[in-house]
């Protein structure tokens, strides 16, 4: 088989930069070793972020998060770009923009909360400091004993669920192949492109794109390039449908957090708890982390308490020690490009993608410079 271009990883990095490129008239070849959707791109809470991760803020600081500020331009554009494909796709993906806040129950919190709100208002992110009475009148469904909290009008939610199928779907329509159970074995370099070896028989093409997640650093590796991402085992809860409560995206400072209701009236809590990994080598449930969890979703939201966890999914997401998003062609590889955003996938995805596809045509992309491999 052949192609101009081959995508390694069905995700939603992989399936939008094939329906991007398909458009562009690419002939493009996709492939996925399990199924598509089947790991973090299906797997996880559905939050569409803009605020700098508070527990990565507290632990590595702000010399970090400064550095960290240079991603949200881009996260900004790929939310816009989020709300663009639903036109495309004749499905809005269930993504909404109704804020998000973090909240904070002791002076300490409220502190560093505002140091960080200060970083990404520099970064163009309109992230908001509220007292408690502004939290009280804003979300009363949280806490009382919550005295302030950063407000992020621009965050919000989406429905994996529902956009990765909506996106292979627009793939394939616009002539991407995509080929699911096809695991790639090798890559060789060949003086026009490269070969990959597949589970599914050879295919030659001009460029690859490594899509591939958490697999991505052994993909890599075949090409000959060495790239700092690993695969991390988290957890996630979805709870009984309940009467609307929580219109926002709600973190706390006090522990991790994530917590939406879905349209359907279900509450999705996670927040980067670990999961399990057996030992051989299956992902399973921490009973641990879900009791933390479940403990922080109640402190912070005190009506989620009396709802029933109907289930707990564990996954692979995948991510780097600096949180940075790896894109653009390989150096060194010619032809080999990455098409990684590390720990918050749903948010960048289409951003992600929407780089890599222009860089693989040779376009000027529109994105800081320094975040890319060949800068």
């Amino acid at each position: 088989m052949k192609a101009d271009v081959l995508i390694v990883g069905g995700g939603l990095v992989g399936c939008t930069a094939a329906l991007m490129l398909a458009r562009d008239g690419v002939d493009v070849v996709l492939v996925e070793a399990a199924g598509l959707h089947g790991q973090a791109s299906g797997a996880n809470a559905g939050s569409i972020h803009l605020q700098i991760p508070y527990a990565e803020f507290c632990e590595l600081g702000e010399q970090w998060a400064t550095r960290f500020a240079d991603v949200l331009p881009m996260m900004r554009r790929s939310v816009a770009l989020w709300e663009a494909l639903g036109d495309e796709l004749g499905d809005d993906c269930a993504v909404t923009r109704r804020g998000g806040l973090l909240v904070a129950e002791t002076a300490e919190q409220m502190a560093l909360i505002e140091k960080k709100a200060a970083i990404e208002r520099a970064g163009g992110v309109d992230t908001e400091v509220i007292d408690r009475a502004e939290l009280r009148s804003l979300a009363p469904y949280i806490a009382e004993r919550m005295i302030g909290a950063a407000w992020c009008r621009q965050e919000g939610k989406g429905n994996p669920l529902r956009a990765g199928p909506a996106i292979a779907r627009a793939a394939r329509a616009a002539g991407a192949q995509l080929i699911e159970r096809c695991a790639v074995l090798s890559l060789e370099r060949e003086r026009s492109g490269w070969r990959a070896h597949t589970s599914s028989g050879a295919i030659t093409a001009g460029r690859v794109v490594n899509a591939a997640g958490a697999s991505a650093a052994r993909v890599a590796a075949m090409a000959g390039v060495d790239i700092d991402v690993a695969g991390f085992p988290i957890q996630a809860t979805v709870t009984e449908a309940a009467e609307p409560i929580v219109p926002h995206l709600v973190y706390s400072a006090a522990a991790r957090l994530t917590l939406k209701q879905m349209g359907n009236g279900t509450i999705v809590i996670g927040g980067g708890w670990p999961s399990r990994v057996s030992r051989d080598g299956r992902l399973c449930v921490s009973a641990a982390s879900l009791a933390a969890n479940m403990g922080t979703a109640r402190a912070t939201v005190p009506a989620v308490g009396r709802l029933r966890a109907v289930r707990t999914w564990p996954a692979f997401v995948n991510g780097t020690t600096d949180w940075l998003p790896l894109l653009g062609e390989a150096p060194g590889a010619r032809g080999f490009f990455l098409a990684l955003f590390p720990w918050m996938g749903f948010t960048g995805a289409p951003i992600t993608a929407r780089v890599v596809s222009d860089l693989v045509l040779g376009r000027t992309a529109d994105v800081d410079p320094s975040l890319l491999m060949a800068a």
